[in-house]
């Protein structure tokens, strides 16, 4: 079983979770990859883990982090879905997760990850889901060109906090997309299971990773998200736990 490291700060309404924070290969899996490919985005968020530990201090609110990279399995994915344990991404291939057993995975790196975020859920009560991820300005395998946003706000159903970040971030001249890189009504696992599931209200925040691949972008990023976070909890309870 791999559980994941946790920041248990005080309530403070917000909780953060960050999916992608890691590349480690843990011990009996062999992904029969370059080592180089774990330095790539599609091993692990580039600067999300820092962001979100540099937030959780600034904001004093808990986080959770993911401990095995997404190559080893994805624990922003359902249990079922075809990406969960990648054959391969951005035109790289996977070889090592061919032919795994799938639900020995799931016990031993998923189902921990989720309990946990639920047991931190259930201890918090907050009022703000906010999961940090970052992605890559160009994609290989698209041919699409260079992701002009800064910054992405996805989101599901629920977009009671979504809306007040897309807001505040555009006010502040920040390039932010709306559902953007992707869209959070097709990709949005964990805050679908944890959020909407529960009436949580919640959003992912996308950072382009040229923007926080050193401690002078986080830092950058850091102020410009924890009054952001604080101003989106706030009038959310100042609406109440059932508004829409």
């Amino acid at each position: 079983m791999s559980l994941p490291n946790i920041l248990d700060g005080k309530s403070g309404g917000i909780l953060l979770i960050c999916d992608h924070a890691s590349n480690a290969v843990p011990m009996g899996v062999d992904l029969g990859i370059e080592a180089a490919l774990l330095d790539k985005h599609i091993a692990i968020d580039i600067g999300a883990g820092p962001l979100t530990q540099a937030l959780a201090s600034t904001l004093g609110v808990p986080a959770i982090f993911a401990t095995v990279s997404r190559l080893v399995i994805d624990l922003h994915r359902q249990p079922d879905h075809p990406s969960l344990i990648p054959a391969a991404s951005d035109g790289h291939m996977i070889p090592g997760n061919e032919g795994l057993d799938r639900a020995a995975h799931i016990a031993r790196f998923h189902a921990p990850y989720h309990r946990t975020l639920a047991t931190l859920i259930r201890r918090h009560r907050p009022t703000l889901l906010a999961s940090i991820h970052s992605f890559t300005p160009d994609l290989e395998s698209s041919g699409t060109g260079r992701r002009p946003w800064e910054a992405g706000i996805l989101y599901n159903r629920d977009t009671r906090a979504a809306h007040l970040a897309i807001d505040l971030l555009r006010e502040r001249g920040i390039v932010t997309g709306d559902n953007e890189p992707y869209s959070g009504r097709i990709l949005n696992a964990t805050l679908n299971r944890h959020g909407e599931a529960n009436g949580i209200a919640s959003l992912a925040i996308e950072i382009r990773n040229d923007g926080i691949a050193d401690a002078a972008g986080v830092a950058h990023w850091n102020e410009i998200l924890a009054p952001m976070l604080e101003t989106v909890r706030n009038r959310l309870a100042s609406k109440g736990p059932l508004a829409t």
